[in-house]
Parts: C-alpha cells; structure tokens; sequence
C-alpha cells in the first residue's frame, strides 16, 4: 500500500545539506572544525537534520567518509539527526555499508540516517575503475542487498562486482521499528523510483534547479507508482527538498555577504564540475542574478526564504522537509547569523509556532476598549472603596 497524504505545515521539518564546499586554499583542518561547529549551532538552534557527503575528487568538496565525519559530529550535538548525504553504493560492498550504518544508529541512540546515491562525480568512479554509465544499475543491485541486510536479513547475492555468501549484520537496528534510508535523486525518475521500490526516503538535491523543479511535479508519482508495484509503503514525509539560501536582514546586506565565498564556488562549477544551466563563469553581479533569477538559489531575506520554500511545496505537491545547501558562500559569523535568521523567522512561519500568540493578540486589540474599561472601572472602585475607609476613620 502507499501513502500519498501531504504533511501539514506543523509537521514540516529543516534541516541542512552539507556537502561541503572549502575553498582549496583554507587549512582542511580548519575546515572540518567550521563544519561541526555549524552543526553544533544548528542542533541549538532546533533544526532537526543534517546531512553529510561523500566525495573523493575536485578539492573542494572534502569529507570522503560522512560516517567518520558523523560519528564525532554525533558526541558534539544533542538532538540533531545526522544522515549520510550521501553513500555513494557502487563504491562500497554493501555489507560494509551495512555494518557501518548499523554501528552509528547505535552509537548514535537512533539518530542515523542512510542516505544512498549512486555517486555525483564521474571523477570519483574514475579512480576506482567504475563505470559512470552503470553507476544507476550498480546502486539498484546494491540496494537488492542493502535493504535486507539492514533489516537484519540473511543475504547471499553475487553480481560481476560484489558478492555477498550467507552475509548478515551482528546486531538488529537500534531504530525501531528500523533504520531510516533515503535514496537521493536529480532530474532523472531513478532516484524516485528507487524509494518506491525499496520504501525509502527520497533526497531530492536538484529541486531548485530548472531540470529539478520541473520533475518534482512528477517524483511523487513516480514514486507511488513503484511502491505499488513493489507492495512496498511511502510517505511524502520522507521527502526532502534541497537548495541554496543565505539570507540576512535585507536582499543587500545578503549580497554583499555571499560576495566572500562566491568565486570559489563559482570556479568549482565552472572549470572542474558543471551546473546544470548556463552559469558566468566571471561577474559577481552577474551570478548572483543568475543564481536568484531562475530560482535555483535564495540570496536575500527571510521573506524570500520563505518565498521560496513555498514554491518547492507548490511544485511538489508536499514535501515532508527542507534542507539548506550548505554553500559557504558567506564567511562563517554571516553564516552562523543567516541559519539564525532562518530559525527566528522561516521555521517558526511554517511550522504555525505563532498562530496562538497572533490570535492573542488580535484577540485583546479587538476588544481593547472593553478590556480598559473594565481596568478603569476597577481602579475607580478600587479608590472609591479606599475614599469610605477613610472617611469612617
């Protein structure tokens, strides 16, 4: 059976994506520190996720481990959930995968989530020998492994790649009733299809993008569809939506503060990796607008956050969460400040924190007069009664 219901607004959840993105002239000591500081702020803060990539090529996306990297974020924070964003499958022999998630839901008191992927950069696959144009197919047949052996299933599976003989893990998840997994997806329907036939999460990492945006239209289905086929269960809670933001107190303040990191970014999507549209390889200006116009990327306020946030929820039909691409356009107080903003005034928009303290208020402005009066007539009674005391003595 599936599930097809939308989250309501209270329901919505944020959280953070984190690649990461270090300029290859920072100390990368430095730069790991930045990044589970920025979790700890968040896990104070109260978002509810972060994810962390895996990449091994093109210097400025620099954890090659998330577990690793997850595993000492997890002693640094509280309540935050900390996924993998994620495992690239082909890479790995799926009990390896296995045993590690396993390991942090433990050691992390259930807060793990496996997210998988097939792999982002053809350069990673390269240096192992894998073939980029199999990375899909290679993802699936790990997945046929993955899903039971995290359920604590005996596994034996042999592919021209891995083979798995009477394979189990030593210890059943600590999450019941299992471990969260989510499978990441970005324009082409083998991300949603995945989640529907496994009855996972979908990380959806192109959203804003034009490509993106246009496929959310159809991802759920998609997704449904396969669950059917599948008998597997999904629900649009387990749907996350990522894209950049940084914000400030005004549209020009955020402008100038993203003017700190845009050009290393920009150079990484234009000499080493690609964006999926056309993007200036030079002009400051010139990107922003580019970035901000199509509506891959908010650079602005809380109110255009909020703007664009909306739009994804429109587009999609309902996503249960919203994960900010952690660019690191901005240096790291401006960044610490524009998650803050964020969980000052978007999150509290979304999830209803202030409808009752509204309705309050409304509530006693409405009836102002009624409400003074009743306070003067008080206070009149109140010296009324303490003039006749007076005069009896």
């Amino acid at each position: 059976m599936t599930a097809s219901t939308s989250p309501t607004w209270p329901e919505f959840r944020f959280g953070v994506f984190l690649a990461p993105y270090h300029s290859v002239r920072e100390n990368p000591v430095l730069t790991y520190e930045r990044d589970f500081q920025l979790i700890e702020h968040l896990d104070r803060l109260g978002y509810e996720e972060a994810w962390v990539g895996e990449h091994h090529s093109g210097g400025l996306e620099n954890i090659a481990s998330p577990e690793v990297f997850i595993a000492a974020a997890a002693e640094r924070t509280r309540y935050i959930r900390l996924g993998s964003g994620v495992v690239s499958l082909p890479y790995h022999n799926p009990l390896m995968v296995a045993e590690r998630a396993i390991q942090l839901d433990y050691q992390t008191r259930g807060r793990f989530m496996l997210g998988v992927g097939p792999g982002a950069l053809p350069s990673d696959a390269s240096m192992i020998g894998v073939d980029p144009m199999r990375i899909r197919e290679m993802m699936n047949e790990s997945l046929e492994a993955l899903v039971p052996l995290v359920r604590g299933e005996q596994v034996t599976r042999s592919t021209d790649w891995f083979t798995l003989s009477e394979a189990r893990v030593q210890h059943p998840p600590y999450s019941r009733p299992g471990l969260e997994m989510a499978v990441a997806a970005m324009v082409s329907p083998a991300g949603p299809r995945a989640a529907g036939k496994f009855g996972m999460g979908l990380l959806s990492l192109g959203a804003t993008s034009e490509a993106g945006y246009m496929a959310l239209a159809n991802a759920w289905e998609i997704c449904e569809e396969e669950a059917a086929r599948h008998h597997q269960s999904v629900h649009r809670r387990n749907w996350r939506l990522v894209g950049p933001m940084h914000i400030a107190e005004t549209r020009e303040q955020a402008i100038e503060n993203v003017r700190w990191g845009m050009k290393d970014w920009a150079d990484y999507y234009t000499n080493v990796i690609a964006l999926p549209f056309d993007f200036p390889a030079e002009g400051f200006e010139d990107q922003v607008r580019t970035l901000t116009e199509t509506g891959f990327a908010v650079i602005g306020d809380p109110d255009d956050a909020i703007r664009q946030i909306e739009r994804l929820q429109e587009q999609s039909g309902g996503a249960g969460a919203f994960l900010t691409m952690a660019t690191n356009w901005a240096d790291f107080p401006n960044t610490l400040k524009s998650y803050d903003l964020f969980a000052r005034y978007v999150i509290p928009h979304f999830r209803r924190d202030n409808v009752n303290r509204v309705d309050s208020m409304n509530w006693v402005s409405d009836n102002r007069e009624r409400f003074l009066g009743t306070a003067r007539t008080a206070r009149q009674a109140a010296v009324d009664s303490y003039a006749r005391e007076r005069e009896k003595k």
